[in-house]
């Protein structure tokens, strides 16, 4: 089926997005999450589509195509929720399915809860309620038998922790060259990962990302020519996500790691913490950073959403492109319990 490119812009913000499916279909739209674009839903635009959907896949603010901003606040939830209320209502329906994953996912959670009537149902992938605020909140969440804590105070969360101290070290260690960072993060999970330390965690005690001391690698110029995982993604694939990273820089990817004290006050202005419409969430096994099988983190989504299904994938982070059958299959079989298409 194919895939249409397309523009909503408001007074306030520009928009570019994906579509695919019959216009008339119920409206389902997928956001991203760091340092991605609509392009990482390559794989669920079209099985979405053929089900029956009318199907969105944005940029989001920062990223690709839509509008790029140079202060960090222009990127708190507040913002890019008014963002996808805006699109949103730009295709005159009742409400929407939404799917989101990294920092897509904070942005769905929000949608159910600031403008529950929009929402018809709610899958996240990787990141459980309650993620996109302050750091600090995470700290309890942390295993202090893969992470102890003389070792590793932050955990897993180092690195959110070196953006709001050493933004402007983290940004210079990226913008050394987006395609090669690329090429280093869109990788499979691996098994073998699971309950160690992530790379994430040493952000700090290395001065920085992509920095290897014991290997002599001080950034991303030091790491010899990277072959892509073409299991995750192809080359054409990760030259589009390089060179949109080029175009526009990381400081608006980077910057919604900035507003978490402003994420945590948006989400105390709510009128209920609980989420009644059916909510799917798919656990990544191998995904190091949010390990969240048997974790803490995801209790407050246990308490706060009524009608929640849990399921499980053989996968790291970038779950939608490295197992994309796999999840579409368990897409299907939750919006076939759920939805009458």
């Amino acid at each position: 089926m194919d895939i249409k490119e397309n523009f909503f812009e408001s007074p306030r913000h520009k928009t570019f997005y994906l579509e695919c499916g019959p216009e008339d279909g119920p409206l389902a739209i997928l956001v991203h999450g760091w340092p991605e674009l609509s392009l990482s839903w390559r794989h669920q635009l079209p099985f979405l589509a053929e089900l029956g959907f009318h199907v969105i896949a944005p940029d989001m603010r920062g990223y690709g195509r839509s509008s790029v901003y140079d202060y960090h606040e222009a990127y708190c939830q507040e913002e890019i929720v008014t963002d996808m209320k805006e699109l949103f209502d730009c295709f005159a329906v009742d409400n929407a399915l939404w799917i989101g994953h990294d920092w897509g996912s904070p942005v769905v959670w929000n949608m159910a809860l600031h403008h529950p009537d929009i929402v018809n149902g709610l899958v996240s992938l990787c990141v459980p309620y309650g993620w996109g605020g302050h750091p600090e909140n995470y700290l309890r969440s942390i295993d202090r038998n893969v992470y102890p804590e003389d070792q590793y105070p932050y955990g897993q969360w180092d690195y959110q922790f070196f953006y709001l101290e050493h933004f402007d070290v983290a940004l210079q260690d990226m913008e050394v060259d987006p395609h090669k960072m690329v090429k280093l993060l869109f990788t499979k999970g691996q098994a073998a990962a699971k309950n160690t330390v992530a790379p994430t965690a040493v952000i700090s005690q290395a001065g920085g990302w992509f920095k290897f001391k014991d290997l002599g690698v001080n950034g991303l110029e030091d790491f010899h020519e990277v072959q892509i995982d073409s299991d995750v993604i192809t080359d054409e694939e990760a030259k589009i996500f390089g060179d949109y990273l080029s175009e526009n820089g990381l400081f608006g990817p980077n910057s919604w790691y900035m507003n978490g004290a402003a994420n945590d006050a948006f989400s105390k202005q709510v009128q209920s913490f609980y989420i009644e419409q059916p909510v799917l969430f798919v656990h990544a096994a191998f995904d190091q950073v949010l390990a969240t099988e048997n974790s803490p983190m995801i209790k407050p989504m246990q308490k706060f959403c009524s009608d929640l299904t849990e399921a499980h994938l053989d996968t790291g982070h970038w779950m939608a492109q490295e197992k994309p059958d796999e999840l579409n299959q368990v897409l299907e079989q939750w919006i076939q319990s759920n939805f009458a298409i």
